[in-house]
């Protein structure tokens, strides 16, 4: 779900750096409000290394194969710490092995930065939304979600820019039916990165709840 060099015009790269800097600006300001900032960093470089190498786990799901991006999972575990995090986590990527690019840093960590702080304010709805539940059971349903729903808006905005952004030289009709395919294949992955967010959660909780709970 990179956005390699020279596929997007340079509009969109040059806007895609703007708009992150604004998103990134924001996710600090909001880390700065609390008691201390530098006390989530430790949690967001390990998270960071987490990201960083999920690309290289590729799933076979003919007729493609496609990686893990744990977006929604560190959006739910970092809160506003997760677009910096996967920020940096693409410019490594892009930097060491070649996945994604430079020019399309910024489009690429809004591709998956937002969906990241959506899946963590979707996590938090289990405060409210999920009231009526046992607290466990709540936890769980609302991390499943925020996991699928970070990988499939993701992959929704990954493939609408790539559609909307098909070379003139190249058959339209011919990619937007590999781009729809490869789509498709995103949607059991998303199950699996829910599945595997609700797991990881529930697992925390037990173990070290104060880890999912931040002082917003």
């Amino acid at each position: 779900m990179h956005i390699p060099d020279g596929i997007v015009p340079v509009q969109i790269c040059i806007g895609g750096y703007a708009v992150t800097s604004l998103v990134t600006w924001y996710s600090l300001q909001q880390i700065n409000r609390r008691k201390d900032p530098m006390l989530g960093v430790p949690k967001a470089a390990l998270l960071t290394t987490a990201f960083f190498v999920a690309s290289l786990i590729h799933i076979p799901i003919p007729p493609a194969s496609v990686h893990l991006v744990l977006n929604g999972m560190l959006g739910c575990v970092l809160g506003y710490y997760a677009f910096p995090a996967i920020l940096i986590g693409l410019f490594f990527q892009a930097a060491t092995f070649g996945h994604g690019g430079i020019s399309t840093l910024g489009i690429n960590a809004l591709i998956m930065g937002i969906p990241a702080l959506v899946a963590y304010y979707l996590f938090q709805l289990r405060h409210t939304l999920g009231r009526r539940l046992k607290p466990r059971l709540a936890s769980g349903l609302f991390a499943f979600l925020a996991g699928a729903f970070g990988l499939g808006l993701s992959a929704l905005i990954f493939f609408t820019v790539v559609i909307t952004t098909i070379p003139s030289d190249l058959d339209a009709a011919i990619e937007q039916a590999a781009v729809f395919t490869l789509l498709l294949a995103h949607i059991p992955l998303a199950l699996i990165e829910g599945t595997f967010t609700a797991m990881l959660v529930l697992f925390l909780e037990r173990v070290k709840p104060e880890l999912l709970q931040g002082e917003w």
